[in-house]
Order: structure tokens, then C-alpha cells, then sequence
């Protein structure tokens, strides 16, 4: 657990400059994709996703969560060039969208899956209502190598 933490901390070092907004911004995507999930799954899902694993995820709130993350992505690129100087475009926004849009649906489910087998509801109770600490930070855990990743693979290839 503590692996995604020390990556995630190296993200804004991306292109041996520091910038705040990287780290920043997969923070904001992933609020952005499990909010939208929540709602948009809460209001209109109808179909489930993995019911074994996760019975109230639904399809619906998927791509509910995807499409606004997408949007939001596309949003900060407009946010990100206008405090900088690199050349970062849409696609990539796009792309790292995707990745965590893909990851942080996985690392919830991963951790529902956990949380089922242990036969418990919540991984805690210091947030109440909002399942725990490591429900807040499942995403996050899968995400952040992800991203890390493709951080050094732009970085490599331009």
C-alpha cells in the first residue's frame, strides 16, 4: 500500500521540472470519475456491472463517470497551459483521463472484492458514511503507478 503513495508523490516531478497541477489534476479526475459514477449510477443505473463483487456498481454510473471525466480532462487542459509553458496537449489529458477513468473503477472493485471476502462493509469507520479511509483511497492505490507510468513514458518518447 504505501508503493502507490511514494509514486504519486514523483508525478508532479514530470519533465525534471515541478508542477503542482499534475498531481493536482489526478485528483481532480478521480473525484470527478467516482462522483459521477455515484450519481450518475445512483439516478439512472439499471444494469450492474460486477454484482458478485460490487452490487450497487452499475454500467450506467460507469459511463456516466467516464464521460464527465473525459470532459474534465479536456477542461484542464485549458487550466494546465494557460500556468505553463510545456506542450501539453488534449490527447494526452485524453489518455490520462483513460487511464484513470480504467484504474480507479479496478482498484475499487479490487478493494470491494476485498472487503467482501473479509465479510465486512466498510474498511473503517473515522469517515462515517463514506465506507473508511481505504474506501476513499482505493483508487488512487491503483491508480498512481498507472499514471506514473505513462508520465515516464511521455517523457522518454518526447
Amino acid at each position: 500500500m504505501v508503493f502507490p503513495f511514494i509514486i504519486i508523490v514523483k508525478i508532479p516531478s514530470f519533465y525534471q521540472t515541478y508542477e503542482p497541477l499534475s498531481i493536482l489534476s489526478v485528483f481532480i479526475l478521480i473525484w470527478v470519475n467516482d462522483t459521477f459514477a455515484y450519481l450518475i449510477g445512483k439516478s439512472f443505473g439499471k444494469h450492474k456491472l460486477l454484482e458478485r463483487i460490487s452490487p450497487k456498481k452499475t454500467i450506467e454510473g460507469f459511463l456516466g463517470g467516464a464521460a464527465f471525466t473525459l470532459v474534465t480532462s479536456y477542461l484542464l487542459t485549458y487550466l494546465y497551459t494557460e500556468n505553463n509553458t510545456t506542450t501539453i496537449n488534449s490527447t494526452f489529458w485524453i489518455v490520462q483521463a483513460l487511464i484513470i477513468i480504467i484504474f480507479a473503477t479496478l482498484g475499487d472493485l479490487v478493494e470491494s472484492k476485498f472487503k467482501r471476502s473479509a465479510n465486512v462493509k466498510d474498511s473503517g469507520n473515522i469517515m462515517p458514511g463514506h465506507g473508511g479511509i481505504l474506501d476513499r483511497l482505493d483508487s488512487v492505490i491503483f491508480v498512481a503507478p498507472f499514471v506514473f507510468l505513462f508520465y515516464q513514458i511521455i517523457s522518454y518518447v518526447s
